[in-house]
């Protein structure tokens, strides 16, 4: 008697592909993802190609995603350790002879150029993450230390460059791994109240500290001028705070509900500098107002808040730390580029999530969406 094996149709066959993805965490996505493509409309309608570019990099970055989120979280720690050691070995490699653009050394000519620091984002956190789990349950202080070591070497490359925008993220990305490793609140709490003091010391004697001809010690020249025209941006404003000064007065005049789709003056009239990439949330608060960065920042809050109940439930260490770090980079990303367009935090190159124009920025969101879909998937298959 002959049998008959039914060939499974294509919906049955893709199916196990998207079984356990995280339908929360997709939605919070594409919602940015619309906000930020109806703003590139409008912001970038006479910028040549930008809208256009700006949905190929966003179907990049899915295609990307999709591909992790099929990774189990135990094959994306094998990657832990050698994309940490190619990324600070391509930042030594800059750093000796790298492409300068702008009076910063950032690149590599590697038949294509890419920028090595966007490595690290990632592998930072891969690479802590593998660190901890190695040491589940045997943690020690020496331990932390050696993961302090392991961050400050990619920053301190990464900031020569000089390149402070992306040494903050990768920091960032550092520090929530070894504070969700469970670092004690006692070595917390000294470094952030010194911080603070030193903030307040800056902001009391800010008419000394940046007079002219004065120089600080730590910092480059355009550093120190990013703090100073931050403190006070009519010092010059038409020269370093025209940045500050335009976007604020692109958030204050959007009111509480804009001026409209395609209505924004400071926008079209070309008032607000970089109005596609690191200033379009102040293009998005014109045209959209109070009620509509409400609902753009829920959307992080909503998107930052699943990450971290995706950390929560992660079925091992390494995944856990994973998800938390991954989840602070976007926290890290929106809070830093808000802060700067409106007028709270120094001018530094930070993308907004899904709503910057940025190929690579945009897939390196791609990636840690779909770290986070791999970590939330394997703990669904495993409940099931």
């Amino acid at each position: 008697m002959a049998v008959i094996f039914e060939k499974p149709s294509l919906l049955r066959r893709v199916a196990p592909l998207f079984e356990g993805f995280d339908g929360p965490l997709a939605f919070a996505v594409f919602l940015l993802a619309c906000a930020g493509l109806l703003i590139m409309y409008s912001s970038g309608y006479d910028h040549g190609t930008r809208f256009v570019d700006h949905g190929r990099n966003m179907l990049i970055a899915g295609a990307i995603m999709f591909v992790v989120a099929q990774v189990p979280p135990q094959r994306l720690m094998a990657f832990a350790v050698p994309l940490y050691i190619l990324g600070v070995a391509l930042l030594v490699a800059v750093a000796v002879f790298g492409v300068t653009k702008k009076g910063a050394k950032r690149w590599i000519n590697l038949g294509v150029v890419i920028q090595p620091s966007e490595i690290l984002k990632i592998a930072m956190p891969l690479m802590l993450a593998w660190w901890f789990q190695k040491r589940e349950g045997q943690l020690r202080p020496l331990d932390f230390l050696a993961a302090g070591l392991l961050l400050l070497v990619p920053v301190g490359l990464i900031m020569k460059q000089p390149d402070l925008g992306t040494s903050l993220l990768v920091l960032a990305a550092g520090l929530a791994v070894i504070f969700f490793a469970g670092l004690s609140w006692r070595l917390i709490v000294p470094p952030v109240l010194l911080g603070l003091i030193a903030v307040a010391l800056v902001v009391w004697f800010e008419p000394q500290l940046c007079a002219d001809g004065m120089r600080w010690p730590i910092l480059h020249d355009y550093q120190q001028q990013r703090i100073c025209t931050l403190l006070d941006p009519t010092r010059d404003p038409l020269g370093r705070g025209f940045h500050i000064i335009q976007g604020m007065i692109a958030i204050g005049s959007g009111g509480i509900f804009g001026k409209g789709f395609m209505a924004g003056t400071q926008t079209h009239l070309e008032f607000i500098p970089e109005r596609t990439t690191d200033f379009i949330f102040a293009a998005f608060s014109e045209e959209f107002g109070l009620l509509g960065n409400l609902l753009l920042i829920g959307g992080f809050i909503f998107l930052i808040l699943r990450g971290l109940s995706i950390a929560l439930d992660a079925p091992t260490l390494f995944a856990r730390l994973l998800a938390g770090a991954v989840t602070m980079i976007f926290f890290t990303y929106a809070f830093v580029n808000m802060g700067m367009v409106s007028g709270i935090l120094p001018v530094v190159g930070v993308p907004l999530p899904f709503i910057s124009y940025g190929g690579t920025a945009m897939v390196t969101l791609g990636l840690a969406v779909g770290i986070l879909m791999s970590i939330a998937k394997s703990k669904r298959l495993i409940q099931s």
